[in-house]
């Protein structure tokens, strides 16, 4: 048999097995395709969208319109999500952690997995545009896709270890979204401010590679079987760690940025838990460096709660509308 039509063989095979799913146990199915979208990863979007939303109109909060823009963002980071899933179910076949995926077990197909996904990109950005009244959110969610499937996805993943370092980007780009759709509400005053939208990109830009590395340093077998050149892989642990507490550092420096715009309950969390991060991950490497047992882990735990806890922070400081630490020194407040 040719290889077109033993292709088409196992295509029609594929799909055969995922109709008699659908029939028999189609709860499974919807499961599979929440699967595709990677829930766990979206959290990011909620932990970075309402913070930056808040924040832009600080003092007031429109609940519908947070919501509105939560859903459309969610549906964009659901599409980007399936996408690379797609992409990626050749190396998610050699990877332990990955093998229960549904592409790869076949419980829905690829040619599906694309659909769904082209379905969910549109519907983000005409619910962007049109109930969030935001072209230009819309059209970032464009270019998030975008960015993520073919730069990071296609490219920078299985070609370098600076690949999360870059493509992390992508996932920086929630506070983009809600901030863009604030401006087009509120074209003058706060929403303006556009440098807090940076620094809160910022913020998690730096965060994402030692929350990344953390977690490769344990899966680094994983990633070395399916030809991914984490920096784990690639690096000594010494080496890896080094960086580890080297973005860490910048991680807490950039929050300390916000400061100013920003009340006390955030500036406290920023110095409080940004010390206990930083403090994890300079352990992890003197504890790689001296020998010692560590658990990586740890600090990949650590570090989505020294998220949370900072954007929360941020959230409740900006809902409350309480002074902020640049009012308060008398700075000029058309900047702050």
């Amino acid at each position: 048999m040719s290889g077109t039509h033993q292709q088409h063989a196992d295509q029609c095979k594929s799909d055969f097995l995922i109709a008699t799913l659908w029939r028999n146990k189609p709860l499974e199915t919807i499961k599979a395709y929440i699967a595709l979208t990677k829930p766990r990863v979206i959290e990011l979007l909620l932990v970075a969208t309402i913070p930056a939303m808040l924040q832009a109109e600080r003092g007031e909060h429109n609940i519908i319109l947070i919501l509105l823009t939560v859903i459309g963002g969610w549906m964009g980071a659901a599409a980007a999500n399936t996408f690379n899933m797609v992409a990626d179910s050749d190396i998610d076949q050699r990877m332990g952690r990955t093998r229960a995926r549904p592409l790869v077990k076949h419980t829905v197909s690829n040619r599906d997995a694309s659909i769904f996904a082209w379905v969910l990109t549109v519907a983000s950005f005409l619910w962007l545009w049109l109930l969030c009244n935001s072209l230009t959110a819309a059209v970032f969610v464009m270019i998030t896709i975008a960015f993520y499937i073919f730069v990071y996805t296609k490219w920078l993943k299985r070609r370098t270890h600076m690949n999360i370092v870059w493509g992390g980007a992508a996932g920086c780009m929630p506070v983009a979204v809600g901030w863009a759709v604030i401006v087009d509400q509120f074209p003058e005053g706060q929403p303006q401010q556009w440098w807090q939208a940076i620094v809160l990109f910022l913020i998690i830009f730096f965060w994402t590679p030692p929350h990344t590395w953390a977690l490769a340093m344990k899966y680094r077998e994983d990633y070395k079987a399916a030809g991914v050149p984490m920096l784990p892989v690639v690096r000594t642990p010494v080496q890896v760690t080094r960086q580890i507490v080297w973005y860490s550092v910048a991680t807490v420096l950039v929050t300390f940025l916000l400061i100013p715009a920003a009340g006390w309950i955030y500036a406290a969390a920023a110095v409080l838990a940004g010390v206990a991060f930083l403090w994890m991950a300079i352990r992890l490497h003197l504890g790689i460096k001296n020998g010692a047992e560590v658990k990586p882990l740890k600090l990949f735990i650590l570090s989505n709660n020294y998220l949370a806890v900072l954007f929360l922070a941020l959230s409740v400081d900006a809902v409350l509308g309480i002074q902020t630490i640049g009012e308060m020194m008398g700075w000029n407040t058309t900047f702050f």
